[in-house]
């Protein structure tokens, strides 16, 4: 068996259905309509020890739904999960004690004490040995950089300081799965690259394995090897980002940057719209080249152009993953 497996997975929501109007509110009082909401819709996956996994899909996807009840909040509605051979709902109480978890809008600091008293508290709820967690703090400062606000109040906080504690709290008891929910929301790009170099730090050491769920892809590209989509309830795609480009990413770019602007004609000739090419000014000198890899190859495009124009630079890119997910949510499969 996997460390993580979950089977046929489902979650449902009994919601309350308003009527229309003043009348159709007093009714309500009297007799309440309901309909089901499938938020997790029959997913199954699994994962080994030690692996690092993108869990994406679009707001209300059922991402958050997933993750509450892989970490014992909720209860689902029907299918299985056991994780490093807990079943979260039913042992709650030890399995909590085995997972870490990071909620980007919730804190599990104590917000009007300082950040080591916190951590302090969080030691011997976890029953974390002095030793351990001396060593562990120690460690943790020096990728998260905590010195310089150990000893200052949550609320006191930056959000960038206050998620990077969040990040070191939910790992100071060493659990063998954390479960991250929007860790790097709304922070800046040192504060971002500090978590995501910390995070691979400790998969890299610690063997942790770890669920991401975020909307900024960046994280997914930088961090994780596999990803998992889900939309609608219903898993899209589960592979690595590698293959998940071979199949879906067609388009590719090429960057061209002229010698001359008095060439753009010229190099607007040799181009072949009919093959689904398109292209962009960046600016006079600077063109970005659309194409499909089943169309056109980059080595004849690129052969047109030099052979037209002088050049001074150019480059081919792949397409960007947020327009393949873009594709993966629009067309509802893979």
């Amino acid at each position: 068996m996997s460390f993580i497996e979950v089977k046929d997975l489902r979650r449902e929501f009994r919601v309350f259905k308003h009527r229309e109007g003043v009348w159709g509110a007093f009714r309500d009082l009297f007799q309440r309509n309901y309909r089901i909401l499938p938020a997790v819709d029959g997913i199954s996956f699994s994962f080994e020890k030690g692996e690092f996994v993108g869990y994406i899909g679009p707001n209300g996807a059922g991402k958050s739904t997933t993750i509450k009840m892989m970490t014992g909040i909720l209860v689902p509605t029907s299918g299985e999960i056991v994780a490093n051979g807990f079943r979260p709902y039913a042992d709650r109480a030890r399995y909590t004690k085995s997972i870490g978890v990071v909620f980007g809008q919730r804190t599990q600091l104590w917000w009007d004490i300082a950040v080591v008293e916190s951590f302090k508290l969080l030691r011997r709820i976890y029953d974390v040995p002095e030793k351990d967690y001396r060593e562990r703090l120690g460690f943790f400062s020096e990728l998260l950089g905590l010195d310089e606000f150990l000893h200052s109040p949550v609320r006191k906080l930056s959000l960038g300081q206050r998620m990077r504690c969040e990040v070191a709290a939910a790992l100071l008891h060493n659990p063998p799965i954390v479960f991250l929910d929007e860790p790097t929301i709304g922070l800046d790009l040192v504060a971002k690259d500090r978590i995501r170099g910390f995070l691979k730090d400790i998969n890299r050491t610690f063997k942790t394995t770890i669920l991401l769920t975020t909307h900024d892809l960046s994280d997914i590209e930088e961090l994780c090897r596999r990803v998992i989509i889900i939309d609608k309830g219903k898993l899209l795609y589960d592979g690595t980002l590698d293959e998940l480009r071979l199949r879906l990413g067609r388009r590719h770019m090429i960057s061209v940057h002229l010698e001359d602007r008095a060439h753009r004609e010229r190099f607007e000739h040799a181009l072949d719209a009919e093959n689904g090419i398109t292209w962009d000014n960046l600016d006079d000198l600077t063109f970005r080249i659309r194409y499909n890899r089943e169309r056109a190859s980059s080595a004849d495009i690129i052969r047109r152009i030099i052979h037209e124009v002088p050049v001074r630079d150019i480059f081919v890119e792949a397409e960007p993953i947020e327009d393949i997910i873009k594709t993966i949510y629009g067309q509802g499969k893979v």
